[in-house]
Formats: structure tokens, C-alpha cells, sequence
């Protein structure tokens, strides 16, 4: 659109001419016109919808690899389908063999949970549980032996290529299995400050500082004498000394990033050698499989200048493999927008798993919260905004294995209500997720209505039929069937209504990643515009037992509803009457094209307090101008111009972050 260019014209002047010193005649010049609107609006990965599965409960493709190849008891080779803490046998095959029911759903992209070689076993007696899960990495370099072999993952990853899906991998820099331990056999937390870490010649210095990086430790340098079994592969992950060695994490303050996940041993990230390895290790897999990119495990249990340099890394690598398009989003365990971006905006992610959306649908879908706790949520997109990513790209979903399903939820939420309200339910929360900005994951078993009693190993079941006690007795919505029968059924209405949402972005792109703008957030009724090249789209949604009539101020004159009811009606110019059935969402499109915009847009620019630092946010205000989309860019001192990102609906702010090491007085 017209508006669109002249907005991201006439910001570098407002920028240029908001500095507090002037220009010297060597300092380079703003940005063109040409060159600032020429800016993506979007970046990559903004039309992807994700099937995540663990491997080991999907399907049984080859049951002579269900013991990984080990021989003895459960306790050995980690294999007892009775337990869920346990391997059940899905395997790399079995995955293949279904890749028709994942592509039935309208899926673009597998995300598998990690692959990788793991401790079969971990923990004695009633606390030893097995590696099915994939979290507890011995061999970073080949496939468990349970889920199959390498080739039988060249084998999968042709086969979604085929069929039009990518393979994303689940990756872990954070920890490896528990293979490192303590002489003085106490695992209690102890921070930086009472015990500092030692050079080799006992004087104490702090990882956090750059000097650091040459500090010379050995295992004396650590509040605990470690030693590691030689299990790991590759081998520099046997030396101890790049651990932390602090002990178990409190998840309080620095034990976050410094302490064991749950005894998983922490690597000391901090230090030049681990990030450089962990670099190389990745770096493999990108060279030798065909895979389309990452997701991040434990993403905030690690410092955030790793993310800097590792993600930065594996993007350019990546790139001279021929995957420009190389998308890594991180698991940051937060509802907490201010939590969550800085990994995107300086940990250069291009996503992260959109804890807040999460929190905010579940309220929304399940509670009956009111729609301003999800008007929140996309009022903070722009912190995610930067040079090569936004918020159309993070990730949504409504459940997971750690914290349960969307099922778990529902089902606990309204212990009275009939199979035919939870179903409704679960669609009600899989249309906001699908019909709303981001990447939306669908958490395998969950388009077959599996519930569950809670998290973690009880949101694991198995698709094919379990022998499993604890899933036996778990509901199903939206069937009679059981745990015990294979759960495969394409006619399942949740399926049905999955496959529905994604036929419909598909038809209608602009549902996938046209410009979201807010219409109407009160009591029970969200509604929004999805508008692309052309058209404008409206969504409304409603999380009440009864239907609602709204009133929206839109752009264009008349709609057809293409999804949901029909009781739509246009009251005036400029506003539209909609009635949003109970629990239902509906979607209309215009019937005509948008005009071209006639005028230009004003600009104004708010900057952040002079002298401030840390994360700070600039403000801009393009008038009345619908539509228009505002390119950021900045200067520090006499630098370079550099892109901000790219903002293309209210608020129009982005956030930069200005290290406090910049001197006093230099101009931005």
C-alpha cells in the first residue's frame, strides 16, 4: 500500500534530526527512502503450522529396535511399555509409515522432541525413569538406538520433504545427561558469591566478565570437585571443568543459569570453548541432513550473550548451506512478554514458543477470562520486533508435554461439563490459536482429543494402543474410544476441525500472516483484522455459552462470512454488525479489494529519555493513516545505520537495547 512506503520514508529524517549532536560531514548517511521501505514487512517462517511429536509414543514402525539394542531388564535397556516412564517403541519408521495422517492436518512443518543418543536410565528404584523422551543427551552426533538409525532419519526427512513438510529438530545446549559428579556427594546450590571460581592458581575471577575468557581452571576452580564417566561423545564434553559444577538449580536468581536441571549436568556456557563446541555440533547436522531448522530447549536456563554468538553462527553457517530460510525458535518457560523477547531482539532468535499466548488461550478458551487478558498479550508484539524477525513468527500453541494438553486443561476446568462442550471448547481454543498471528503447534494426540491427568509424563501418551495402567484411564474427547485401541482416526472432529482451520489460511493467506489489528476486546468477545495485499479479513471470537452481538469499525463495506455463522449485517459506513455464536468464532472477508491509500501519512517520533539504557522503547505515531507500516532504524554516535525492525500496526513502537557501556553524551 501507498501509506505503507511513505511512513518508512520519513522516519530516518525525524531520527536523524532527533539527534543531540550534530552530524560530522564523515558520518554516514540515513537511510534512502527506497532502501527503508524496501524492508520486509515479514520475515521467514510466518506461514508454518507444526505437528510436535515424541517419537517414542507416535508409532512402532520397527520392533526389533524397542530395546535400542541393549540386552537385561527394564532397568538396562529402558524398554517396558507397561510404565510411562519408559520407551514404548515408536520409532524414526513408524513416523515415516504415518506421514499421511500428519500431512492430513494441514501440517508444514514436524517438530520432533530431541533424537539424539540418551542415557537409557536414569535414578534407582521408584525414581529411575528412561531417556524416551530425548533430554538426557549421552551422543550428540548420532540417533538413539531406540528411535532407529541415522540413515533411518535421512530416510524420514526425504519422505516430509516429499510430501511438503519440513523437519525441525529439538535441540539442547543447556545440559547433557547426568554423567558428571561430585566428590563431596552433596548437590545442594552454591552461588558465585560465597564460593567464586577459582583460576588454576586459586585466585578468584568472575565468568561474567570478557577478561575471563583466559582464565585457566581445572577441577579445583569449582565449588565441588567434579569427575565425569567418559560417557559423553563428542569427547571434549568429557571434561569437567566445562561445567558449572555449582550444583542443583533453586530456578531462583543465578542458580537459574548456573545451577543443575534437576541434576542434569549444566554446561558453563559462558566459556568460549562450550559455545564454540556446541556451535560445531549443531553445525554438523545443519551440513550432513537436510533439516529445516531448530527448536531450543532450556533457552532462558542459558546466559543470554550464548544465544548471541551461537545463534548468529549457526544462522550464517546455515545460510552457506543454501538454507537462508534456517528458522530457530527457543523454549523460554514464561508468560512474561518482557522475559521472553529479549532472546528474540538480542539473543537473535528468530522466535520463541509463545508462552504468554499460551497462558492468555488457555484463560481465554478454558477459564472464560475476559478478551482484554488476550489484547495484552498482542499488545506486546513489538518487543519481538527486529531486523529479521516479529511476532508473526512465534510460536503458539496451547499445551505441551511439560505443563499438559489443552485436553488436561478442559478437562479439569469444567469437571461437569458434557463431551459435546469440551469438543467445543478445544475448537473454540484451536481457532484463536490458528486464526491469530504466529505459528500455531498442534501437540500430537491433542487432534485426537487425549486429556490426561497433568504434565509431563501424564501428557505423553502413545498413539498406538498402550498398555500403559495411568492412560488406560484417561478420557478422550470427543470418542468412546480408549488407550488401548490405536488412536489414527482422520474422522475424529478435532482432527477434522484442525484440518478445517488449516485449508482455510491455506485458502485464504492473509489468515496466516496478514497484518493483525485489533477491533474490539470487551467481556466475552475478541475480535480483530487479518488484512493481506489486497483484503481485509475480520475474526471474532467468542468464549461464552451464549451468542453475542458486536458492533466493528472496519475498512471496507460489505463481508461474506466464510467460516463459523452467518448473522452478520452491515449497520454503517465504516462499521459492521456481527453475532458471534456461543463458543464459536466466525471469519469474514470483504467482498471488494481495499482502496489505495490517497494520502500521505504524518510521522512523529518519540524517543526514549536521554540517557537511558538497558532495554528502551521508541515510539511513532503515523496519524490517521490505516494500514501503515513503520521501519525503525538507528544511529549511535557517528556508526552505521542500522535497521530496527519493521512495525506494521498500533502500538507503533519498537524496543532497542543500549548497553550501559556506551559513553555519556554520545548521540542516538
Amino acid at each position: 500500500m501507498a501509506a505503507t512506503v511513505v511512513a518508512t520514508a520519513l522516519l530516518a529524517t525525524v531520527l536523524q534530526t532527533a539527534t543531540s549532536t550534530p552530524a560530522t560531514a564523515a558520518a554516514p548517511k540515513p537511510p534512502s527512502d527506497a532502501k527503508l521501505a524496501a524492508e520486509p514487512a515479514r520475515h521467514e517462517a510466518t506461514k508454518e503450522q507444526f505437528y510436535f511429536v515424541l517419537p517414542d509414543r507416535f508409532a512402532n514402525g520397527e520392533t526389533g529396535n524397542d530395546k535400542g539394542g541393549l540386552t537385561g531388564s527394564r532397568t538396562e535397556t529402558g524398554f517396558d511399555p507397561t510404565d510411562k516412564g519408559f520407551y514404548q517403541g515408536g520409532d524414526l519408521q513408524g513416523l515415516t509409515e504415518r506421514l499421511d495422517y500428519i500431512k492430513g492436518l494441514g501440517t508444514t512443518a514436524i517438530w520432533m522432541a530431541p533424537i539424539f543418543k540418551n542415557k537409557p536410565v536414569q535414578g534407582e528404584g521408584a525414581n529411575a525413569s528412561a531417556g524416551y523422551h530425548g533430554y538426557w543427551i549421552t551422543d550428540f552426533t548420532q540417533v538413539d538406538p531406540h528411535f532407529g538409525t541415522n540413515e533411518d532419519l535421512e530416510t524420514l526427512i526425504d519422505a516430509a520433504h516429499a510430501k511438503g513438510m519440513k523437519v525441525f529438530f529439538d535441540v539442547i545446549t543447556n545440559h547433557t545427561a547426568d554423567t558428571v559428579d561430585y566428590a563431596e556427594k552433596k548437590y545442594g546450590y552454591r552461588p558465585k558469591g560465597a564460593f567464586p571460581y577459582l583460576d588454576a592458581e586459586g585466585r578468584p575471577f568472575d565468568d561474567a566478565e570478557p577478561d575471563s575468557d583466559a582464565a585457566k581452571v581445572d577441577e579445583d576452580s569449582f565449588p565441588y570437585t567434579p569427575a565425569n564417566t567418559g560417557e559423553m561423545v563428542p569427547s571434549w564434553l568429557n571434561d569437567p571443568t566445562l561445567y558449572h559444577n555449582r550444583g542443583d538449580s533453586t530456578w531462583e536468581g543465578e542458580s537459574t543459569t548456573y545451577g543443575d536441571f534437576s541434576g542434569l549436568d549444566d554446561l558453563w556456557t559462558e566459556r568460549p570453548e562450550v559455545v564454540e563446541g556446541m556451535t560445531k555440533i549443531y553445525q554438523r547436522w545443519v551440513r550432513d541432513f537436510d533439516i529445516d531448522g531448530f527448536r531450543i530447549d532450556t533457552v532462558k536456563h542459558v546466559d543470554l550473550d550464548f544465544w548471541t554468538e551461537w545463534a548468529t553462527a549457526l544462522d550464517a553457517y546455515a545460510a552457506k548451506q543454501g538454507r537462508k530460510d534456517f528458522f530457530m525458535f527457543g523454549e523460554v518457560y514464561s508468560a512474561d512478554s518482557d522475559i521472553t523477547s529479549p532472546y528474540v531482539t538480542r539473543g537473535r532468535l528468530d522466535a520463541t514458543l509463545d508462552f504468554p499466548f499460551q497462558d492468555a488461550a488457555r484463560a481465554y478458551a478454558s477459564l472464560g477470562a475476559p478478551a482484554d487478558r488476550l489484547a495484552g498479550v498482542f499488545a506486546d508484539d513489538y518487543k519481538y520486533a527486529t531486523d529479521k524477525a516479529n511476532a508473526y513468527e512465534q510460536v503458539t500453541f496451547l499445551g505441551n508435554h511439560d505443563m499438559g494438553r489443552i485436553g488436561t486443561f478442559l478437562a479439569a476446568d469444567h469437571p461437569d461439563a458434557t463431551d459435546a462442550e469440551l469438543v467445543q471448547r478445544a475448537r473454540l481454543a484451536n481457532e484463536l490459536m490458528f486464526l491469530s498471528r504466529g505459528n500455531p503447534v498442534v501437540y500430537y494426540g491433542d487432534e485426537q482429543g487425549f486429556t490426561g491427568a497433568g504434565g509431563d509424563k501424564d501428557a505423553r501418551q502413545t498413539l498406538f494402543g498402550s498398555k500403559v495402567a495411568d492412560y488406560l484411564d484417561d478420557d478422550q474427547i470427543g470418542t468412546d474410544r480408549t488407550h488401548a485401541d490405536d488412536a489414527y482416526d482422520t474422522t475424529h472432529p478435532l482432527y477434522r476441525t484442525i484440518a478445517a482451520l488449516a485449508k482455510l489460511r491455506k485458502d485464504h493467506p492473509a489468515l496466516t500472516d496478514g497484518t493483525q489489528h485489533e477491533l474490539y476486546a470487551r467481556d466475552s468477545v475478541y475480535a480483530f483484522s487479518r488484512t493481506g495485499e489486497d483484503r481485509e479479513y475480520v475474526v471474532a471470537v467468542n468464549n461464552t455459552a451464549e451468542a453475542k452481538t458486536v458492533t466493528l469499525s472496519v475498512e471496507s463495506a460489505a463481508f461474506t462470512t466464510i467460516y463459523g455463522g452467518d448473522a452478520t449485517e452491515t449497520a454503517a459506513d465504516g462499521a459492521i454488525e456481527v453475532t458471534v455464536p456461543a463458543l464459536s468464532s466466525v471469519v469474514l472477508r470483504a467482498d471488494a479489494e481495499l482502496p489505495k491509500a490517497t494520502a500521505k501519512p504524518t510521522l512523529s517520533l518519540t524517543a526514549p529519555d536521554p540517557g537511558a539504557t538497558g532495554t528502551v522503547t521508541l515510539s511513532a505515531d503515523p496519524g490517521e493513516t490505516d494500514g501503515a507500516r513503520v521501519v525503525f532504524a538507528a544511529q549511535v554516535g557517528n556508526g552505521t545505520w542500522r535497521t530496527l525492525g519493521s512495525v506494521d500496526h498500533a502500538p507503533y513502537k519498537i524496543t532497542q537495547y543500549v548497553p550501559d557501556t556506551v559513553a555519556a553524551g554520545t548521540a542516538l
